[in-house]
């Protein structure tokens, strides 16, 4: 493809598509197709933009889109649904196969047979395209330590369910099959006969129960319990009830149980992000040894010192994290042989996982998964334009999206986009539960401020500028087809420029002194009123720089925002100290509200929105900060009776949610529905089964509702 240095990067990309209505690439965005009740209007409040449904209802377009005939050509990089299928009756195959350098171990005897690996009910996985061949290395990127959900997400077939490639329907994984009796009260899981960890030692219901009794009920290391195992706030139990069966016993009804198991949740995270001592499952028989109840506390602390930790808990911590501890059995498809606090982090595959292919040839069929540390995001973009790496959806900059489209001839790759259906992607969190500065604190909780915030931005020059028109700016709800959306015009609500009426709420509620340069003062030291923003760095979108955008258009307003930049582990440590007035991230898996409500309201230490309400929640009113705002309360109260309702009153309970969250404004959305987080995808030509479209969001752990098990290189 030839250069084109006269056209801006907006033109390139134009031309590059064919096209001159790129933004409606977003029109082929939407998540896994689904009913939506009737929408509800909102309540006349807003500014005069947003009360016109019909407007709100349009895709955002640029200045120079195309004609509506021309949307096809739009969405050309956007495919069309297709993956691999996890089959849900299959038995064993007859004949079994294996990588040969799995049949030399076992040639050499250090390996038994692979009859002897895989599970008499192993996972059947029908590829997308064709069986594949074994052997290779799939070389991508990761940002450090930090970077960890870049192998979780890869690994995440060590949960109970997973999901089809639509994130639609959940799929058996470690579970082969399930049952919900008693009225929705026992939700019963069936594990897999002749199951095995990495380490060829047996796994079934005594490491669902060891997790259960000796990690979450130990006060050590969770001092909290979760409320996802709790309904109307009685708790709830699990039991073994055999070798291969285990069962979840409810006091009421808990339709809602099979979103949280199949989330990105406590419960539902399963190894990959077992470091947080999440369930619900652990290899007993290597743990055990690491556990005051099984060794002796003086020897376990000993054995923490002399591996330079303050004592058994933190000793326990790096234990149990795949990511770090390399002798960790796991059930995954690849194993860590080189930490992620290491140049390379590397994964080996697993020769006891537990999927076959239709032929019954064991699974993955690559042999490794070399992730080489970026510098920073300039640096694994600039690689990946190179051709240095065979798949990568994570951290690939839309910005840069015109030259990846000019190098594909020479990377020889292929450039996917994958739209997501969360609402916004640099989403503004404000923290209501912020308590360092009482001045400010006052400002964050007060509607009106937050109204004016959310009307002072431009989001239109936000889209033009970071995402090249592709995005939709409007407020945090998600795309219309997620069941869980309000209505299409609650996408304008609150997320509108409307200058004079900012400038109108901050008089209203007392911001009337300013200074010399125009800044309003504090109310009780007549100082400058100053917002922190936090702006993550090395993340999916450059946060610190449309924060800085954000602080230029809130000055017409007579708001100083200071961007402060951190790095991700930082920041974390940050928010979970409740040392965050505000922050940029981006509201994923927020579309699919019960599996993963993190991003749209404070339920859980990590929700920016007010990690200290979170701990509340979680606790059972216990610890944290219980919310001022009786709205955070409703909210809370929606989202809990959620769980005990079947699917059309929890649907519609979610969609009320959203109109409070979004007429509450403690999320601040820009701009969304778009391919900026996770879905700029670049893959090798000579990779196979690699689908046109994958789905892009929380719950379906990108990239691996794609199954890169079943992906191989052709030649």
């Amino acid at each position: 493809m030839a250069t084109w240095p006269s056209l801006s990067r907006r033109g390139f990309l134009q031309v590059s598509l064919g096209v001159a209505g790129i933004g409606l690439l977003n029109a082929c965005a939407p998540a896994a197709p689904a009913t939506r009740p009737e929408e509800t209007k909102p309540a006349e409040t807003k500014p005069a933009e947003a009360a016109k449904p019909a407007e709100a209802a349009k895709p955002a377009a640029p200045a120079a889109a195309g004609k509506p005939g021309e949307q096809k050509l739009g969405s050309q990089l956007v495919g069309k649904w297709e993956g691999g299928e996890i089959l849900q009756e299959a038995t064993r195959p007859a004949k079994l196969g294996e990588a040969p350098m799995l049949a030399e171990l076992v040639k050499a005897g250090k390996l038994p047979p692979v009859e002897q690996r895989i599970p008499m009910e192993p996972m059947v996985i029908k590829p997308l395209e064709s069986i594949g061949k074994f052997g290779g290395t799939w070389r991508r990127a990761f940002t450090g330590p930090a970077d960890g959900e870049n192998g979780n997400r890869i690994v995440s077939l060590d949960k109970p369910v997973f999901w089809d490639f639509q994130g639609a329907k959940q799929r058996p994984s470690v579970a082969r099959s399930w049952e919900i009796t008693d009225g929705g009260r026992t939700i019963t899981f069936f594990l897999r006969k002749g199951h095995k960890w990495s380490d060829g030692e047996p796994f079934n219901a005594d490491d669902v129960m060891f997790w259960y009794q000796d990690i979450y009920q130990n006060k050590d290391l969770v001092p909290v319990p979760t409320s996802e195992l709790s309904i109307n706030g009685k708790p709830g139990t699990l039991e073994r009830v055999d070798e291969t069966t285990i069962r979840f016993k409810f006091p009421d009804p808990y339709p809602g149980f099979m979103d949280l198991i199949g989330g990105s949740t406590f419960i539902g995270s399963s190894q990959n992000q077992g470091d947080s001592f999440r369930g619900p499952v652990a290899p007993a028989h290597y743990l055990k040894q690491f556990l005051p109840k099984y060794a002796d506390p003086g020897k376990l602390d000993q054995m923490a010192k002399d591996a330079n930790f303050d004592n058994w808990v933190s000793h326990f911590k790096f234990k149990i994290n795949w990511r770090l501890n390399i002798d960790l059995p796991v059930l995954g498809p690849w194993k860590t042989s080189s930490p992620i606090n290491t140049p390379a982090w590397v994964l080996d595959r697993n020769p006891f996982f537990y999927a076959v292919d239709t032929e019954g040839n064991q699974l993955p069929y690559l042999d490794r998964v070399q992730m080489t540390l970026a510098e920073n995001l300039e640096v694994l973009n600039l690689r990946a334009i190179a051709g240095e790496y065979d798949e990568q959806e994570r951290h690939i900059d839309l910005g840069k999206l015109p030259i990846f489209l000019d190098s594909q001839q020479k990377g020889n790759y292929t450039v996917h986009l994958d739209p997501a259906a969360n609402g916004s992607d640099s989403t503004w969190q404000l923290n209501q539960g912020f308590s360092a500065d009482l001045e400010i604190a006052k400002w964050l909780r007060n509607k009106d401020f937050r109204h004016a915030m959310a009307l002072g931005i431009d989001r239109e020059q936000l889209n033009e500028t970071f995402w090249l028109g592709v995005g939709t700016p409007g407020s945090v709800a998600p795309d219309e087809t997620s069941p869980y959306s309000p209505g299409p015009e609650w996408r304008k609500k609150w997320a509108v420029l409307d200058v004079n009426q900012a400038n109108q709420l901050l008089d209203k509620i007392g911001l009337t002194k300013k200074d010399s340069e125009g800044y309003r003062l504090r109310a009780d030291n007549g100082q400058r009123l100053r917002i922190e923003l936090v702006g993550v760095e090395g993340a999916f979108v450059p946060f610190p720089k449309i924060g800085e955008m954000i602080t230029q258009h809130l000055k017409k307003i007579g708001v100083q925002i200071d961007v402060v930049v951190n790095e991700r582990s930082l920041y974390t440590r940050r928010l979970e100290g409740n040392e965050v007035q505000t922050a940029l991230w981006a509201n994923d898996g927020s579309e699919l509200l019960y599996a993963f409500p993190d991003h749209a309201i404070p339920v859980r230490t990590g929700s920016p929105m007010g990690p200290e309400i979170g701990k509340w929640y979680q606790s059972g009113g216990t610890a944290g900060m219980k919310p001022e705002d009786p709205q955070i309360l409703k909210a809370l109260d929606l989202f809990k009776a959620g769980f005990g309702q079947e699917d059309a009153e929890r649907i519609k309970t979610a969609q009320e949610i959203w109109k409070i969250a979004i007429e509450e404004t403690w999320s601040i959305g820009t701009v969304g529905l778009s391919p900026a987080v996770m879905g700029v995808r670049i893959v090798k030509n000579n990779l196979g089964n690699i689908p046109s479209r994958d789905f892009n969001g929380q719950h379906g752990r990108t990239p691996c509702a794609a199954l890169p098990v079943t992906w191989y290189f052709k030649s």
